[in-house]
């Protein structure tokens, strides 16, 4: 591949940057033009994605061109990392789709660099009504480690990430276990006890996945399972910051109780982010409507239904709601999540050649994406300065 030349000013600095690529790879980083307008940043990388653009991994019938499909979806929005996730299923459902995501990742290596493993969402989860969420209350079981190794022949060991709700029994020794075969556990939809929670952390639990939700929608002053997710310096907080999950004020809180550095945004996208506002009918909630603000709520109610916003819009919306820089905002959605997917998310000689180039200022909803490059190739109807 030819060598390429990308500009634009480093959003922590404002310097502006030039940074050439060849073969997928960064070859340098220098000093970009003065009259930079734009903004560089390593794509994004997100760890919690059901789907996008009607793209959807937990429909019946999931085909390999439907992940490819879904990877350029999120490419062109900036999304050079994401996680495809599979939420609570029956096991042969969830054995089907990781087979056919290991088989998408072999026929196309873009796929296999955006997409270095699959997250499962459950099934061990709580089956109380709150913390499960919209999960099927039917498919909700205990972890057994036969069916988690049953799941890795079905895809090759694929799987490299699992929440769960430490309140089942023998949770620790199961999060051990696939600690010890490199599988990044998470605690969510959960109802555990503070002991349980500190527990799992103990045995190898290093996120929360998207705290805050997938919650009663009425707990205990103290103890309960957020302060105790809070308190533990060993796990690091997902957060839906699509501005319906988390009202402003909470979301300031966790990420000062926190800290910036244990905090990652992710989008938990649904197939029906980044489709035109409607009534829906979807295999995951069912009856379903998308509002203009990104609002997906079950149909005639005022519950949400998922996540119907890109990581991109997340990265605007923490910047807006926890007077956050740019920068900041940026390193949870880049560097931070990529302490779990092989280190990406860093702009670096030596590094994969995924790259986004936007434009943005205060008070924007969105990063206005002008080019994305993944592995030096540009997005769907990109083509790099």
């Amino acid at each position: 591949m030819a060598e390429q030349r990308l500009t634009g000013r480093d959003p922590d600095t404002g310097r502006p940057l030039a940074v050439s690529v060849a073969d997928g790879v960064i070859t340098a980083v220098g000093e970009g033009p003065a009259d930079e307008t734009h903004w560089l940043s390593p794509g994004l990388v997100d760890l919690q994605v059901n789907g996008f653009a009607g793209h959807d991994l937990n429909a019946p019938g999931l085909t390999v061109d439907v992940v490819s499909a879904l990877v350029r979806s999120l490419h062109a929005r900036g999304v050079t990392t994401f996680v495809p996730t599979l939420v609570t299923a029956e096991h042969e459902r969830t054995a089907d789709a990781l087979a056919v995501i290991a088989a998408a990742r072999r026929a196309d290596p873009l796929v296999a660099h955006a997409a270095p493993y699959v997250h499962l969402e459950g099934p061990h989860i709580s089956p109380q009504d709150g913390p499960r969420g919209v999960h099927a209350e039917r498919w909700v079981r205990p972890p057994s480690t036969d069916e988690f190794e049953a799941w890795q022949r079905a895809c090759g060991g694929l799987v490299g990430m699992v929440t769960l709700s430490p309140h089942h029994p023998g949770s620790a020794a199961y999060i051990a276990h696939l600690t010890a075969r490199g599988v990044h556990v998470a605690v969510g939809h959960t109802h555990a006890d503070p002991g349980q929670i500190h527990a799992a952390a103990a045995a190898g639990a290093r996120l929360s996945t998207h705290l805050g939700n997938g919650a009663h929608a009425v707990l205990p002053r103290h103890p309960n399972y957020l302060w105790s997710q809070l308190a533990d310096d060993r796990l690091t907080a997902s957060l839906i910051a699509d501005g319906h999950h988390l009202p402003a004020d909470t979301l300031v809180a966790m990420l000062r109780a926190k800290g910036q550095d244990r905090c990652v945004l992710v989008s938990d996208a649904v197939a029906l982010a980044g489709c035109p506002p409607g009534h829906y009918e979807t295999p995951v909630g069912g009856r379903v409507e998308l509002h203009d603000d990104g609002r997906l709520v079950a149909a005639g109610t005022p519950y949400l239904a998922g996540a119907a916003r890109c990581l991109s819009e997340g990265v605007a919306h923490v910047v807006a709601a926890a007077g956050l820089g740019l920068g900041a905002a940026l390193r949870m959605a880049t560097a931070g999540p990529g302490r779990f997917v092989a280190d990406r998310g860093r702009l670096a000689v030596g590094g994969p050649a995924d790259l986004v180039r936007f434009a943005f200022a205060p008070g924007d909803r969105d990063l206005t994406v002008h080019t994305a490059l993944l592995l030096g190739r540009p997005a769907p109807g990109g083509s790099p300065r």
